[in-house]
């Protein structure tokens, strides 16, 4: 069946009707993000098109079978691992909200298994290469360009505090204290956490604000940290591409884009000493297994060094 008729059929079945519930779900009592609630609404969407497809008019017509099938068919398109556990984990999500709203009488969704995701240790940048990321900033800002004074202080934040790049682009002024050096972060599922900063990137902020922030702002750019060269809050791809530039010019490392700062970030923190919890609360994890694989990471160059430098080893 043709893509158009497939989309057709959901318009024109009961199946379309129960997405914008599960969407409510998300943004309301989960409280997920827009980018989260985008990309469980796409998962979904996914599916009852490949049901549609199939025959089911009704949401009781998705089995077990419907939701193997349509794993397989994304399997044989070429998606990741990653990709089609996190498209099963959405599913399970979504049939169980329909078992909660008694859309459905029994769970589909129960057995079905996805291949595990591959663990990969998140690529972290060296503290030379750290050093050397911040000597370029600084010196491109020397000159006072508006938006060589704000990437220059994003990047700073980002590695100094280890937030996220959604969390960066959503900061306000008034979100810092600067004589606490302290952020006021809001993170996923709107839950507010204190970031302390150090002195460098307290310097690189107050000079975006003194010097640059004022050349970029509009009537409308309201209370925004960061603007764009149009005066709105900075968009986060503009961050990414920002920090995509910077961490492709030192060549040789693993590290790439915003996040990798954030790993950077939790490992130097670790590296130098810093307790698990603290550095949990300072990323905003809500379980501490997830900081945990940061103290691989750390673990892992300690093995290298060691084998690099013991006689022995």
């Amino acid at each position: 069946m043709e893509q158009k008729n497939t989309e057709a059929s959901v318009e024109s079945t009961e199946l379309h009707g129960k997405v914008d519930g599960f969407r409510r779900h998300l943004e309301g009592e989960r409280a997920r993000s827009a980018h989260t609630v985008r990309a469980y609404l796409s998962d979904v969407n996914s599916l009852l098109e490949f049901a549609a497809a199939e025959g089911a008019g009704r949401l009781e017509d998705v089995d077990l079978g419907t939701l193997r099938r349509w794993l397989g068919a994304q399997s044989e398109a070429g998606l990741s691992r990653a990709t089609l556990a996190r498209r099963a984990a959405t599913v399970r999500s979504f049939m169980a909200w329909a078992v909660r709203e008694e859309l459905l009488a029994t769970d589909p969704a129960l057995r079905l298994q996805a291949p595990k995701r591959t663990k990969s240790l998140p690529g972290v940048l060296q503290q030379q290469q750290v050093t050397t990321v911040f000597d370029r900033l600084a010196q491109a800002a020397k000159e006072g360009d508006p938006v060589s004074l704000r990437n220059r202080a994003m990047v700073e934040l980002l590695y100094a505090t280890g937030i996220r790049v959604g969390e960066l682009s959503g900061l306000d002024v008034d979100d810092l204290d600067a004589d606490r050096r302290s952020l006021r972060v809001i993170g996923k599922g709107n839950k507010e956490r204190t970031v302390p900063y150090g002195l460098p990137a307290a310097l690189a902020v107050d000079d975006w604000l003194r010097r640059g922030r004022g050349h970029l702002a509009r009537s409308f750019s309201g209370p925004a940290l960061f603007l764009g060269l149009r005066g709105k809050r900075v968009d986060q791809r503009q961050v990414r591409s920002v920090v995509k530039e910077l961490l492709l010019a030192l060549g040789d490392t693993s590290a790439t884009g915003p996040h990798a700062l954030r790993h950077s970030a939790a490992t130097h923190l670790l590296d130098g000493g810093a307790d698990l919890r603290a550095v949990q609360e300072i990323l905003g994890h809500s379980s501490l297994a997830t900081t945990q694989i940061y103290t691989h990471v750390s673990v892992d160059r300690l093995r290298k060094s060691y084998q690099q430098a013991h006689p022995r080893a």
